[in-house]
């Protein structure tokens, strides 16, 4: 979703090839001729194929710098970025792929239900972390929209469901909502048929 988020603001003209994920397409040998590890999603631009999320908004990021979705090198909010979009992708987004998929951590079958609880504490840790970052700021790095609000955002969504989801967090709350208006997420959401009526304030 982050991805799609970035070609969407940016306004490019791109293809969406959606991936049976159910009959395991990522796996057949067309996919992972461009992607050898067989996950979702990749990027093909022109002669440079790319997978991992964070690095496809990246690359996407900073082919259209004057778009001003990741600092430039000379700002000071350039390592934060890159702080947190390592924190979003290699820790809050590696707990939750822990989180929807525990059968892949054990052997134990018995074991699932507990990993996703204990996963569900980690992570509700986390965004109550991020939060406590976003008291009095619109954005997560800087005074404008870049990448790591759109990451965070759908990480948000994939989180929806908590018995302490992001929403009900005062500072994540007001932020989500602010976002949730922004023609790129509003345009995709829609795409993937993701129903964006819970992060409609009511003020």
């Amino acid at each position: 979703m982050a991805p799609h988020f970035l070609l969407e603001a940016l306004q490019l003209d791109y293809e969406l090839i959606l991936v049976d994920r159910k009959n395991e397409a990522q796996k057949s040998a067309d996919y992972l001729t461009l992607n050898p590890s067989g996950r979702i999603p990749t990027l093909v631009d022109d002669d440079l194929v790319l997978f991992e999320s964070a690095a496809i908004c990246i690359h996407l990021a900073e082919s259209y710098p004057t778009a001003n979705l990741i600092p430039s090198d000379c700002a000071k909010d350039r390592a934060k970025f890159f702080q947190w979009i390592m924190y979003l992708s290699n820790t809050v987004q590696a707990e939750l792929m822990v989180h929807f998929y525990p059968e892949k951590h054990t052997t134990e079958s018995n074991l699932t239900t507990d990993i996703t609880a204990v996963q569900e504490t980690r992570i509700t840790a986390m965004f109550e972390l991020l939060d406590n970052e976003l008291r009095d700021k619109e954005f997560l790095v800087g005074n404008s929209i870049t990448v790591c609000d759109y990451y965070l955002f759908m990480l948000a969504v994939w989180a929806d469901e908590f018995a302490k989801p992001p929403l009900s967090l005062d500072n994540l709350s007001k932020y989500l909502c602010k976002l949730a208006k922004h023609e790129a997420i509003i345009k995709v959401c829609g795409q993937e048929n993701l129903s964006l009526s819970n992060y409609q304030s009511p003020t």
